[in-house]
């Protein structure tokens, strides 16, 4: 598990990586939980939290509703008693257990989605999950006792969310992606226009870091970079 800390002192633990990365956020005996990764991999991520000595999720915060980033939060609800925060546009998939629709950004991905996936990604069904907190263009999570904000990025789907942790580090979901090493520009989204446009939105907050839910962390002067050439 890596673990960042902001100079506030929340902590940032990559509790999975992979598939899709899971994010823990820590301060003054509060946990967050920033997505859930798929299914199947529900009993490694409890076996991470547990070996945290954790009994509580006090919040879980979803991305976007995708079953790679959504398709534990019902077990997450029950088992650590979390209250579940996801984008307006997007809550009727998360209490259906459905996944809202994408399409691919380049012409291999565009065949593959658009042609080959829409019947397989109808079919892939999660636990339903209901909801406590609904966003729209912003959510102050001082509340919470941490000092950070969700905020909506959409893009890659109409939902899509940040959270944004002491104006140091940015938890981006797929808006940006880490796979490539020169590059943030994920394969996926259903907007891509709208996602460069929730770049800008991200650079805005003063993160220097920003933490995807696929590959490594990107440095601010990458995205610069990315959003610079393609805005």
């Amino acid at each position: 598990m890596k673990i960042r800390e902001t100079k506030n002192g929340c902590k940032i633990t990559r509790l999975l990586s992979g598939r899709s990365n899971v994010f823990l956020l820590s301060y003054g005996g509060k946990n967050i939980i920033i997505d859930t990764s798929p299914g199947y991999r529900w009993k490694k991520l409890d076996r991470q939290i547990k070996s945290l000595q954790i009994n509580q999720i006090d919040y879980l915060i979803l991305t976007h509703t995708h079953f790679d980033h959504a398709a534990n939060s019902n077990k997450l609800k029950k088992h650590y008693k979390s209250r579940v925060f996801v984008h307006r546009s997007e809550a009727e998939f998360l209490t259906a257990g459905k996944n809202p629709k994408t399409s691919g950004t380049n012409l291999f991905y565009r065949f593959v989605i658009d042609f080959l996936g829409k019947s397989l990604i109808n079919r892939i069904r999660y636990e339903p999950c209901n909801f406590d907190f609904l966003v729209d263009t912003s959510f102050d999570l001082s509340g919470t006792g941490f000092n950070a904000f969700i905020l909506h990025t959409p893009g890659h789907t109409r939902g899509s969310m940040s959270v944004i942790v002491d104006n140091e580090i940015a938890i981006v979901g797929d808006c940006m992606f880490g796979m490539f090493k020169s590059s943030v520009y994920p394969p996926v989204a259903e907007n891509p226009k709208e996602m460069i446009k929730s770049w800008g939105k991200l650079l805005e907050t003063g993160c220097e870091l920003f933490l995807p839910s696929h590959g490594a962390e990107k440095s601010r002067r990458q995205v610069l970079i990315d959003y610079n050439k393609r805005k």
